[in-house]
């Protein structure tokens, strides 16, 4: 091994004689293969008081780096130290590196372990912890990531440690054993597993007495030191030693793997006949019975510590449970929702709150692999059977009956409560479920298990913002609780999500350094959050990798590229949109990543709109952005969206105000039947609910230089804006689309912006600005020769003009537009004329004529198919009316001057 951190850290040939430059390759190297951010190694190399000249000094130990690694090659085969924004990667070839290879042969070997061959199991495990050559990162100065590292690296070689030596004792292997136990019992005085293992292997050498003296020493250990009794298990195996049960007797494993074609059974044993297959097992019980387990007993995990919230949630699930008036207990309830919300935590806490309803115990039975793969149902089944009994099949079952009749037998007269952790799916678990006739099971997975018969249902979502922030408080500790808003906004960038809680409550412990508004402003960066939320081994990211990697290509596909949705929800035509299918496959795939908990749908009652958790909007966003060819994808789904809200928005335009937008292309008012079925009877409804979509694909297709979706989208929207006074959203819209008009050096797209533009500074009583928009406009549409752009445009200043009391002016340029637009036959431009003039006319106190001209422009509005201006047209009539009984109460000087747009106190012509 040339990089080694399993005890003094070192580099072959040649290792860093300074301290400095050998903690710097220390972070590096446990870190491996990611890059470790300038900051974080400055925090680990000097802690609070960083020196002014730190940057400086870390690129020089990073030199000297590379010289060593040089000494060896210094290629991507060798090693290699990468500068890489915005920190530094170490690239070791996996073989020359001890961690990996030692986490490697890990996980074969509980994989092994898990499998039954205990022989493979503990030479892999024996290799392992070969790799050792004493505590993990000795010999440099620790910071507080290293010296995390070293206490996790350190808990995994015991846990390693431990494993071997059950398979050892599954082996028959107790003589060797006594001696290695005695000493690591009296190195780890208060460690209760190696204590029980110890007691097991004296037992069966003939050692009772031994055996019971070291349960001796350690209770009066824990009692002295602790203040507390050992725990039940081993309680219980002390009690079984003094009864020398027949069941402590060790008996040949049957999952030992056949070697030499010699049977398991034919290994001999410490009872029965060798050529009587479980012979012994018989003896130590009921001919057809389970044979238990020696050593403890297996039990629960403990309730996990910081647990807070979830009050409902945990009133429902023991109501389930424990069942009452004319609802019986459930059998199994399966609690569902994405990785990091909770699931295991939330079904340890209910089985300790329900203990007394199972007095055989629990089990947790996690059903996932050492790379998280989720095993068979085969190997879920036997890793139950391993818990409950010695009675496991030497190879894997593959009859689904013949596994439930297996467990049925273990779990017969016990009344257990069984908690399958991790569930992939149905299929993995109906052998398990079936089997439990006594107990109860509860069910933890992504997917809800909806296959399943008789199943109560739990589905967890984020925690509540109070929630979250007393979850950092109870985990962060005093300095949490000294800010307060900042606590408040990083659970609001956490999502409220439990894990990514835990986590930041973690980094902040472990630099005591830094500050919760520190943290939080770590946090801010999208681009690095999930970075952010990871330390030691809780690594959010990594938690929410799951559900994507086990997705297909094509969904992994779709959840990228959902990442690009404009609003935080989102209908199926958006996902259509986006990933470029039909509607019926869009809402399919939707449903998919729903299932799979990679999205949410969200509904009213009456629609279904999916979103992404905030978290998962960030993977989505940072796995898309890694693709080779993000760049082209993004502008690509851009554009199709664009088009797309593009098609809609004038749809909704046309029907919201008919010949609003006079340069809408021919087939607009004619679309599929697709617009019409989205869009409904309420186009304002419909651009209610996709406002922000729509601005924020404006913002996207500028980004994206896509110059002529930019104005088309903006102009689409801008009768929207005018009809609800939208009018930040309609000036930033607007303003891009000018940029974009001028960009693509296009004239008449610059015109309608003006125009536009014009429109809302008049509503904003902003009329230089309006005037100055307007004529700009109208010299514009005059080149490309648009005259309903002009007309439109002269109306747009008289309105203003009529406002600033300017009757003459504006009377003339109304006149003008009138012409105009009933030459162009342009209802709409003849509609405001008709009105403007008719305004003009009763400032002037020519009341008969105001009238005549509002009639004129109620026809031509009904001809328009446009009933706001109807309605407005009858209701300013209605004010003219000769019969004061039936004329409307004047509201002081305001004017009514288009449907819901009021001019209140303008001056009266002079």
């Amino acid at each position: 091994m040339r990089f080694r951190v399993l005890g003094p850290v070192s580099l072959s040939p040649r290792t860093p004689s300074a301290a400095k430059p050998r903690a710097l390759l220390a972070t590096l190297l446990v870190q491996a293969g990611e890059v470790v951010p300038v900051h974080s190694l400055i925090d680990e190399l000097w802690g609070t008081e960083p020196p002014r000249t730190a940057t400086t000094t870390l690129q020089v130990y990073v030199s000297q780096l590379r010289k060593v690694l040089a000494e060896a090659g210094g290629s991507a085969h060798s090693g290699e130290l990468l500068t890489r924004a915005p920190g530094y990667l170490l690239a070791v070839p996996e073989r020359d590196f001890d961690l990996p290879c030692f986490e490697r042969l890990r996980a074969e070997g509980r994989a092994a372990h898990q499998e039954g061959d205990f022989d493979r199991a503990s030479a892999l495990l024996h290799e392992a912890l070969a790799l050792w050559t004493g505590p993990a990162l000795s010999g440099i100065p620790h910071g507080v990531r290293l010296e995390s590292a070293a206490i996790r690296l350190d808990e995994l070689r015991m846990e390693v440690l431990e494993q071997r030596i059950v398979a050892d004792l599954r082996l028959g292997r107790h003589q060797e054993l006594a001696g290695e136990l005695l000493a690591l019992a009296n190195e780890h005085p208060l460690r209760e597993t190696l204590h029980g293992h110890l007691m097991v292997a004296l037992y069966r050498t003939g050692r009772g007495s031994d055996a019971l003296r070291v349960y001796g020493r350690l209770r009066h250990s824990l009692v002295e030191e602790l203040g507390v009794e050992p725990s039940p298990g081993l309680s219980r195996l002390h009690e079984r030693v003094l009864r020398r049960e027949p069941s402590l007797d060790w008996q040949p494993p049957r999952t030992t793997r056949r070697a030499n074609g010699d049977s398991p059974e034919g290994a001999g044993g410490a009872a029965g006949s060798p050529g009587r297959p479980g012979a012994a097992r018989r003896a130590a019980g009921p001919a057809d019975g389970p044979r238990p387990l020696p050593g403890p007993p297996p039990a629960l995990p403990a309730a996990p510590p910081c647990f807070v919230g979830r009050d409902e949630e945990l009133a429902y699930a023991e109501r389930a449970l424990r069942g009452g008036v004319g609802r019986p207990a459930v059998r199994v309830l399966a609690v569902s929702g994405p990785a990091g919300v909770g699931k295991t935590a939330l079904a340890l806490r209910l089985a300790h709150r329900t203990a007394d309803l199972f007095p055989d115990g629990g089990l947790l039975i996690g059903l996932r692999g050492p790379q998280g793969r989720p095993l068979s149902a085969a190997q879920a089944g036997a890793a139950l059977l391993r818990r409950l009994t010695d009675d496991v099949p030497g190879v894997p079952l593959t009859d689904p009956e013949e596994l439930t009749d297996r467990l049925r037998r273990a779990l017969h007269g016990r009344r257990m409560l069984l908690i399958l952790d991790d569930a992939a799916s149905e299929q993995q678990i109906r052998p398990l479920l079936q089997a439990v006739t006594e107990g109860s099971v509860i069910l933890t997975g992504r997917r809800r298990a909806a296959a399943l018969d008789g199943a109560e249902h739990l589905r967890l979502d984020a925690v509540r913002p109070e929630e979250a922030v007393e979850l950092l408080l109870a985990a962060g500790g005093e300095r949490m609780a000294q800010d307060p808003v900042a606590v408040a906004e990083i659970a609001r960038l956490c999502g409220c999500f439990p894990l990514a809680l835990r986590v930041a409550a973690a980094a902040l412990t472990a630099r005591p350094h830094t500050t919760p508004a520190a943290l939080a402003g770590r946090l801010r960066d999208e681009r690095t959050r999930l970075g952010v939320l990871r330390e030691g081994d809780l690594d959010l990211r990594s938690s929410l990798l799951t559900g994507y990697q086990e997705a297909g290509p094509a969904l992994r596909r779709a959840f990228r590229l959902l990442s690009l949705a404009p609003a935080p929800d989102f209908t199926g035509w958006t996902v259509a949109a986006l990933l470029g299918t039909g509607a019926a496959e869009a809402e399919e795939t939707a449903e998919e990543l729903v299932r799979a908990q990679l999205l949410e749908a969200r509904t009213d009652g009456r629609s279904v709109r999916y979103g992404f958790h905030s978290l998962l909007r960030v993977l989505a966003t940072e796995l898309r952005e890694a693709e080779p060819d993000a760049a082209r994808t993004r502008r690509e789904v851009v554009e199709r969206l664009g088009r797309a809200y593009g098609s809609l928005a004038r749809y909704a335009d046309q029907r919201l105000a008919p010949g609003r937008d006079w340069r809408a292309r021919p087939d607009a008012g004619h679309p599929g039947p697709d617009a019409a079925a989205i869009v409904g009877a309420s186009p304002l409804g419909w651009f209610r609910e996709e406002a922000t979509g729509l601005v924020e694909t404006v913002r996207q297709t500028h980004a994206a230089g896509l110059w002529p979706l930019v104005w088309d989208l903006a102009g689409s929207a801008a009768g929207y804006f005018h009809a609800r006074a939208a009018w930040e959203e309609w000036e930033e819209t607007h303003r891009l689309a000018l940029d974009a008009a001028r960009r693509a050096r296009n004239t008449e797209a610059e015109a309608a912006v003006q125009y536009a533009l014009g429109d809302l500074a008049w509503q904003r009583r902003q009329a230089d600005r309006a005037l100055r928009h307007h004529t700009a406009a109208q010299h514009a549409f005059e080149l490309v020769r648009d005259r309903t752009g002009v007309a439109r445009c002269r109306i747009g200043a008289a309105d203003v003009l009529l406002g600033q009391g300017l009757l003459e002016h504006a009377a003339r340029r109304y006149g003008r537009a009138l012409a105009l637009s009933s030459a162009e036959g342009d209802l709409r431009g003849e509609v405001a004329a008709l009105k403007g003039l008719a305004l003009v006319n009763l400032r002037r106190g020519r009341v008969d004529v105001a009238r005549r001209q509002l009639e004129q422009c109620g026809r031509a509005a009904e001809r328009l198919g446009d009933r706001r201006w109807t309605e407005y047209v009858r209701r300013t009539t209605a004010r003219l009316a000769p019969d004061p009984a039936h004329r409307l109460s004047p509201v002081g000087h305001a004017v009514e001057v288009g449907p819901g747009m009021w001019l209140i106190g303008t001056a009266k012509a002079a």
